[in-house]
């Protein structure tokens, strides 16, 4: 992780505190080197900002990653259907098919 762009995205985000692309890229920093905060960033997007989707597969990711196997289903199933809601055929058809590897895991 740039230390750099993560404080420029932190400087950004004092700017306009309720940006979901801003949170979702600063969860995706934090990825690299802190967990527990990308966690952090992520579980915010989906209580605030459940329309963005791209954040459904990534924090499934990484409640599966974290072992935490309900949190990490239920979020790919929620950001399914928000993808089908929204008619977002990439983001569904990605979200399907990491769900579908997922269950293939388990």
């Amino acid at each position: 992780m740039s230390q750099a762009r993560l404080e420029q995205l932190l400087q950004f985000l004092k700017e306009e505190p309720h940006d979901a692309f801003l949170l979702y890229a600063i969860a995706t920093e934090y990825t690299k080197t802190n967990v527990q905060q990308a966690l952090a960033y992520y579980e915010d997007l989906l209580q605030n900002h459940p329309h963005y989707v791209p954040t459904y597969y990534h924090a499934a990711n990484l409640y599966a990653d974290l072992d935490e196997r309900e949190k990490a289903e239920q979020t790919y199933q929620t950001g399914i259907q928000k993808a089908q809601e929204q008619q977002d055929t990439l983001a569904l058809r990605e979200l399907r098919n990491a769900y579908q590897e997922f269950l293939f895991e388990d």
